[in-house]
């Protein structure tokens, strides 16, 4: 379970360094450009940022809502040149350019909130240099937000931590959820897990039905390797409705299937156990 934590993180933190530089470059160095294009998501748009300095280049992308941009007309037809802002608690995004048919490309300079930092810092997150505060800025972590999750008095809890709670979308109501499906959710780490690998409050629900309590690392493992309940439903049909989690992530990873069940019992193998069973597939016997 621990190389699956690893894992997961490692995704997180490789997705958070979009818009991360060198810790020396300062914030007001951030400039770069930017590209719009239509969205299939009603009231976005797909808004890019490329960044490119002597040290670093990094690239940003994600639909974003057409509230979020001040002065932005994206329903006059024709091109024609344009001038609109991003703001956010953490600064503030100036961009210019051209729309042509709604979509275009531009140059954009990043200004910082000098306040940010210090109001963070007060919250409860430090370590707010300026590529950080840029990436905070572009996935729109606010001083609301970090008062909310700090709320939560989540373990494992820091900056970074954070900002991976937007880019995966950890909120207080996916917390609350968790919490009312029967899961602690109290661990940072792993509620960035959950949304990596699609561990719902709905899954665990359907779990429950089929008497599977299975704890967080045991529902990761499961999106991991494919435990569904489908699969629980059907190996208990065939006769192993008491599986426990772990037995069930080991059928998973070794291929014992509901139709490798029914086909050994087909040809007359008895007493099959769980242990049984994957012993006889890791030596192929099919």
């Amino acid at each position: 379970m621990k190389s699956i934590k690893h894992g997961i993180l490692a995704l997180a933190f490789c997705v958070m360094a979009l818009g991360f530089a060198p810790a020396t470059q300062a914030a007001e160095d951030f400039k770069g450009s930017w590209t719009i294009e239509r969205s299939k998501a009603p009231g976005q748009v797909h808004f890019g940022l490329r960044h490119r300095s002597d040290r670093n280049n990094s690239n940003f992308e994600m639909d974003q809502p057409k509230s979020a941009f001040t002065g932005l007309d994206l329903e006059t037809r024709g091109k024609r040149d344009v001038t609109f802002a991003m703001n956010r608690d953490a600064g503030r995004l100036d961009c210019e350019g051209y729309l042509n048919d709604g979509e275009g490309a531009g140059t954009f300079r990043f200004t910082a909130d000098e306040k940010y930092p210090a109001s963070m810092r007060t919250i409860g997150f430090d370590d707010i240099d300026g590529p950080r505060q840029f990436a905070l800025a572009l996935h729109d972590v606010s001083l609301a937000f970090a008062k909310q999750m700090k709320a939560e008095n989540l373990a494992n809890l820091d900056t970074d931590k954070l900002l991976a709670f937007r880019i995966f979308d950890v909120n207080p109501q996916f917390i609350r959820e968790m919490r009312a499906a029967g899961m602690p959710a109290k661990d940072a780490d792993k509620l960035i897990a959950f949304r990596v690998h699609g561990v719902t409050p709905a899954i665990v629900h359907e779990l429950r039905k089929s008497h599977i309590d299975a704890n967080e690392d045991q529902l990761i493992a499961f999106r991991v390797h494919g435990v569904t309940p489908d699969f629980v439903q059907k190996v208990g049909k065939l006769g192993f409705g008491s599986a426990d989690p772990d037995q069930l992530v080991a059928m998973r990873v070794h291929g014992v299937t509901p139709e490798y069940i029914a086909g050994l019992k087909s040809r007359g193998v008895k007493d099959l156990t769980i242990d049984k069973l994957v012993s006889l597939k890791i030596h192929g016997i099919e």
